[in-house]
Order: C-alpha cells, then structure tokens, then sequence
C-alpha cells in the first residue's frame, strides 16, 4: 500500500478487499479488457489508487509489433504478457496487479504458466471453465493467487470440486459475471433477460455454493459481483447487503485518462445512447454486448466476408464460417479505427459523459459508498 492509499481519507471507513495475501484499500477490480483496453497504463493507475488493476492477455503480443507478433505469435503473447506485468508493478509499487486470461484463448495454457512466472498477483481466468489452472504452477512459483470467472453457482461448484479433489488447492476468490456486462457474454440469447441470470440473483447462488467449501477450509471464499456495476451506491449495495467481498468494475474505466485504449475507441462510450448498446452473435459462438457503429451495420447487412485466419486465436472460432476476424475488429477499434471495428461496453456504458481520471473515478465511486452507508445508517 503506498504512502498516498494510506493517508487517503474518505467520508466513511471503506472496507478493504482481501484475496489471499493481498490486500486492496479500495474493495474494486478493474475488469480485464481486451484487446489491449487494459494493459499496463490502466491496471498500474488503479493498482496506484488502491483497486486491483487488471491486464488482459488476451492477443496481447500485437503491441510487439505487428511483424513481430505474426512471425511467432505464441511467444510475442507470452513475451508481451511478461512485460507488461513488470511495466505495471514497476508504475504501481506496492499495488495489486492481476491478469485476465480467457480460457477460450488458444494459448491459454503457456499464458497461465507466463503469468505465473511474472509473479502477476492475481489470475482471473473465464470465458471457460479453468479447471487445470492450479495444475501450471510452475514448480516453486508460489505467489499468484487464483479466481475463477464465472456465471453460475454450478459453475463455482464444478471449477472448486475440481481444484479441490485434483490439486488439493481452495480458490482464492470467484468473479460472479452477469449479464449486463461488456463483450462475451456466459448466458445464451434466451437467458440474458431471464430473472434468474440476474446479477443479483447468481450472486446469491455462488454466495450459497461457497458455504461447504468454506466451511471445509475453515475461511471465506471472496465472491466479487461484476457486469452493470456503475455508482458507488451498487458497490454499497453488494458488500453490504449481499455480503460480496468486492465488485469488479470495466465499463467505467474505459472512459479515464489511463485506459489503454485510444482516444475515439473512449469517445464512443461518452456518445452512445441506450438505444445503442445492443447484443450481437460473436463468430466465437457467443453473444457479446458492444455499441453499435458502422461495422456492426456492415456484418448486420451482410458485407463483410470470411476471411484467412492467420492466427487461431480463439479455441472456439471457426474463421470458415465466422463474417469477419473479431481480433482483427477489436484491435483496430482498440487503435481507434472505429470504421474497421467495434467497441464492447456493458450496458450502462451509455451513461458515461466525459473521460476522468482513474483516482477522480474512485474518489466518486468511494463518496457515493459513503453517502449510501449514511443514508442507510440514518434510516435505521
């Protein structure tokens, strides 16, 4: 914790968030975001105003260099990883830096074992069930701590049965994703609406699931709500009314001056209406939550063509039937190049009005905790 997250002072006591040996002042994970929306520039940011800052792995060697990352794509992601969990660590000493890598990737494995090499703090695996994640710990590389990403109670359940019976290892915490999240989405189009996929209602549903883990290990597993998180009051709501640990939070951090992203790919979010967020069918087979724009139009009238894969970058991909290359489109709307790709946002991203800084973001966030703490104190 550096000197700065010590002496902050908020309206109210804030309470930390504990995920192993690691404690964060601030109880907020900075969602991953990729391609490239949260690298080192936006994870060290949050990690230096006390959150837990996240680095997406996902395709994540393209910043070596395009004829680097095509020449060796494997190693430029590892390399690529590696380096930018030293460049956040080194921005943010003392802070919490944890990377997000999605099982879909095909490289998910070698990114797992790179990640632990690089000591990140925290992996955040989902987009999949990680169930051999505890298995590539390299041998002696002890001090990342492992969260499973999840939609469901069963989810929690099958991943923390498996960790247990085959590893011998408790989770160290588990992300509870809903549906009114950015990107990919774990529900079919027919559930994202249902009652029961409600962020709320599956958040309750892990909660109950971890009770017999719990009780076996004798210590909490922290269970951290995600997707439609946006005031200070819906971060009040779930730590102290359902018992959460924490939230994570993506969308917000989208429109700060540290996100990784470029300058139109954050204007985007600042000029969309409701009626813009919008659910579209990914070619990785998932529905996705993104902001409507010209590509999307162009796939939605069937312009675009298939294409040649050059990199098999999603497990679950089949680029012979897909409309268009989704990591050709989210790196070129992560350069700003909005005509020639697409921006994922969670559904309140409409909300958005103007780009702040990381801290100022937190200090609102912290102040609204505050003023719903007070209110409901006053009430009883």
């Amino acid at each position: 914790m550096t000197e700065e997250q010590q002496t902050k002072k908020w309206p109210c006591e804030i309470p930390s968030l504990k995920i192993g040996q690691f404690e964060a002042p601030v109880p907020i994970i900075q969602g991953g975001m990729g391609v490239g929306i949260s690298l080192a520039g936006l994870a060290s940011a949050v990690a230096r105003a006390g959150g837990i800052g996240v680095i997406s792995a996902a395709l994540i060697g393209i910043f070596e260099g395009e004829a680097v990352f095509f020449k060796d794509p494997k190693a430029a992601n590892i390399r690529a990883l590696k380096k930018q969990i030293a460049l956040a660590k080194s921005k943010a000493p003392g802070g919490i830096i944890g990377v997000n890598i999605m099982v879909a990737l095909t490289d998910f494995e070698p990114l797992c074992v790179a990640a632990f090499e690089a000591e990140a703090d925290i992996i955040f695996a989902g987009a999949g069930l990680p169930m051999s994640l505890p298995g590539l710990r390299p041998e002696g590389k002890n001090h990342s701590r492992l969260v499973p990403i999840v939609s469901s109670g069963r989810a929690a359940t099958l991943i923390a049965k498996r960790w247990l019976t085959k590893y011998g290892y408790l989770l160290d915490g588990v992300v509870v994703e809903g549906p009114k999240a950015g990107g990919h989405l774990g529900f079919s189009h027919d559930k994202i609406e249902a009652e029961e996929s409600q962020l709320e209602n599956i958040t309750r549903e892990v909660i109950e699931a971890m009770k017999p883990f719990e009780d076996k290990a004798g210590r909490k597993i922290p269970v951290i709500p995600a997707g439609g998180i946006y005031t200070g009051r819906d971060i009040y709501f779930y730590i102290n009314k359902l018992g959460c640990a924490g939230v994570q939070m993506a969308t917000r951090f989208v429109a700060t001056y540290e996100c990784d992203a470029a300058l139109p790919f954050k204007e985007a979010y600042i000029k969309a209406t409701q009626e813009d967020i919008t659910i579209i069918k990914s070619p990785v087979g998932l529905p996705g939550r993104a902001i409507k724009g010209k590509f999307i139009k162009a796939v939605e009238e069937g312009k675009k063509s298939p294409y040649k894969c050059i990199y098999h970058c999603l497990k679950t991909c089949d680029y012979r039937k897909a409309p268009y290359c989704i990591a050709a489109a989210l790196i070129n709307a992560q350069r700003g190049r909005l005509d020639a790709g697409f921006v994922f946002a969670g559904s309140n991203a409409y909300r958005i009005d103007k780009i702040v800084s990381v801290q100022e973001l937190i200090d609102e966030l912290m102040t609204e905790y505050c003023e719903a703490l007070k209110e409901d104190e006053e009430r009883s």
